[in-house]
């Protein structure tokens, strides 16, 4: 079957313009039929980027997005979540459902391989992505190079998502904070790291990560996570929901370690019983609370809630069949729909369940049953404060309590709302329901998918996600105000594993990091692909005058002009390209390389540093 062609009219993210599979002709092409809300195609992002990495010459991935909920489809939102997940590959918003509709889609997400000509070879939903599509589309690979057909001519894109370089934060998901209000835990989660504000005296005092993906335990600049979302605080003990590394991590704010409580780096598939922390395996763990030496843990992926006992790591469900939906009755027979925000109330947990857009609860006692406050099922949606049956939210990701009502990030229309449980009553505080950047009272005050919340000695802190800000109010006085909070560079090292590279001596002023590439023999740059150096002050040692970030053609000096400044700290560099074939120039390889490299700054001596990167061996 010929593979329909994209309809003309839609908007485009990442690419220049419209994309036609006609233009196509020669590529595997590989579409992922997603909305951004849902976690199994969170999934499989991993998975399709494995694919890209494999294939990064003859495959084009195309995501179609195809949206659940009213507010998935509109283009900047559907930009802010490309730039959220850190997707590279094209994205067409699908917001009628017409290419779902040609293509037969049926659920969230659906795969579907396109041959070199154009052709439909294989269809398939869910998760698994990579062990049911990498061998076949190897196959291709193979078949259409020996006929000639296959072209490994790189596809032209642009960047994702607007850049958050100017704010302190990326994408923060959480936020929480001490009993008294003084110290803020911020997830910076497209930063890999944990940022402790001082509320009192407006200051950082310290951050917790590298900066790096991974998940490494150990000193808190050394130690590194994968999209950090929840955080719960028990002495002086952090424990942090590291919802990309399908874990559970403890730092001890006093000897500043970080240690891996549970989860084994790799993704449940499906709903199981209870294990040994360090060996068992968790799914997107999004939030997470604390009561009597419990740590109740929001299990996304898995749409259940599990618990983990602190003084030997036991971890199992708690709540939640793994079926997904809305079903009340007794714990375990209960169906949720991905459980993202937590809170403590009475004898009760109170949770987000975002994709049925509820507020719902579960009773800790013994026999305890789920019940909902709010919500009804997983398409009905909206934004409509009142009583009971009456309301709606839009998959709301955050929840926190005073000890009477609770606060709601209601993320998908942009606002916090107070529901009280006791009538089931929904009122906005926050927000008029459109994406925004402006404090002030009520619906003067904008936001935008807001996706944490938190209260402390009568304040709410907000983690205003796609504003990459922390906000705050007194919801009595019901002013929203933004909090000015600076995380310098000297804050916390960035580091990165280095080549083979051991560090700059240089003299204090203006200079210059030139860069050479060596490519191997019968090699060279490719004409058409710009060189991307990026480069981050990781200690205060380098001014850059000219930015941080420049594409180079290969007619240009590979030189980046910066101030040292006089100090030792790490600068971080990142440089990719692509290099072709001499004599073959459709053989075409990526090369990144990703540096720490520690930097004396002394009062007199050479400015100009060389570095000279080497491509690692293809094998």
């Amino acid at each position: 079957m010929v593979a329909p062609e994209f309809p003309a009219g839609l908007d485009w993210v990442n690419t220049p313009g419209p994309i036609r599979l006609s233009d196509l002709k020669g590529k595997v092409v590989l579409l992922d039929f997603w909305t951004y809300c849902c976690i199994n195609c969170m999934h499989i992002i991993p998975d399709l980027k494995r694919l890209e990495r494999e294939f990064p010459v003859e495959l084009v991935v195309i995501g179609v997005h195809s949206a659940k909920f009213t507010q998935e489809g509109r283009t900047e939102n559907i930009r802010q979540a490309v730039a959220r997940y850190e997707i590279e590959h094209p994205v067409v918003n699908d917001y009628r459902f017409v290419v779902w509709q040609s293509y037969g889609a049926n659920a969230w997400p659906t795969v579907v391989l396109i041959d070199p000509l154009g052709r439909i070879v294989m269809q398939a939903a869910g998760e698994g992505v990579y062990a049911r599509f990498a061998e076949p589309i190897r196959k291709l690979v193979v078949e259409y190079s020996k006929q000639g057909v296959l072209t490994r001519d790189p596809l032209k894109l642009t960047a994702g998502g607007p850049s958050p370089a100017a704010r302190a934060f990326s994408f923060p998901g959480k936020v929480t904070a001490d009993e008294t209000g003084r110290r803020l835990f911020i997830s910076d989660q497209n930063r890999n790291r944990i940022v402790i504000w001082d509320a009192q005296n407006e200051r950082v005092i310290d951050v917790i990560g590298s900066g790096e993906t991974g998940l490494k335990d150990g000193q808190f600049e050394s130690a590194t996570f994968n999209h950090p979302q929840g955080m719960t605080l028990v002495g002086d003990r952090l424990y942090i929901a590291d919802t990309e590394n399908h874990a559970i991590r403890e730092a001890d704010l006093t000897s500043r370690m970080v240690t891996t409580l549970a989860g084994n780096g790799s993704q449940l598939l499906w709903p199981r019983g209870g294990g040994k922390g360090s060996e068992t395996a968790l799914s997107s763990p999004w939030d997470i609370v604390h009561r009597d030496g419990l740590i109740y843990i929001a299990m996304a992926g898995t749409h259940q809630i599990w618990t983990l006992r602190i003084a030997d790591g036991w971890v199992e469900p708690f709540a939640g069949s793994g079926r997904e939906g809305l079903h009340d009755g007794p714990r375990l027979a209960a169906a949720l729909a991905q459980p993202s925000g937590l809170a403590l109330l009475g004898d009760r947990i109170y949770f987000a369940d975002s994709e049925v857009s509820a507020i719902r609860f579960v009773e800790l006692g013994d026999g305890g049953q789920v019940g909902t406050v709010v919500g009804e099922d997983l398409f009905e949606f909206g934004d409509r404060d009142g009583i009971g049956d009456a309301v709606r939210l839009q998959h709301p990701l955050g929840i926190a309590t005073d000890g009477k009502v609770l606060y709601i990030a209601d993320t998908y229309n942009s606002k916090v709302k107070i529901i009280d449980p006791s009538d089931r009553s929904s009122r906005t505080l926050y927000g008029n329901g459109e994406p925004g950047l402006a404090d002030g009272e009520g619906k003067m005050a904008r936001l935008y998918e807001p996706g944490g919340i938190a209260w402390a000695a009568g304040r709410l802190y907000i983690a205003d996600t796609n504003n990459h800000l922390i906000r705050s109010a007194d919801p009595s006085g019901r002013e929203l105000t933004t909090l000015q909070i600076e995380v310098s560079a000297r804050s916390a090292v960035t580091t990165l594993k280095p080549d083979t590279l051991d560090g700059l001596s240089v003299g204090e002023g203006k200079g210059a990091l030139v860069l050479r590439i060596s490519l191997p023999t019968g090699m060279k740059l490719n004409d058409g692909a710009p060189v991307v150096v990026t480069l981050t002050d990781g200690g205060g040692v380098i001014d850059l005058p000219t930015g941080t970030s420049r594409e180079f053609r290969i007619d240009e000096l590979f030189e980046l002009p910066v101030v040292w400044m006089s100090g030792r700290g790490v600068m971080s560099l990142e440089v990719s390209y692509v290099y072709c074939g001499e004599i073959d120039p459709d053989l075409c390889y990526p090369g990144h390389h990703r540096i720490a490299l520690p930097v004396d700054v002394v009062e007199t001596g050479v400015s100009r540093a060389a570095l000279t990167l080497k491509p690692r061996p293809k094998m």
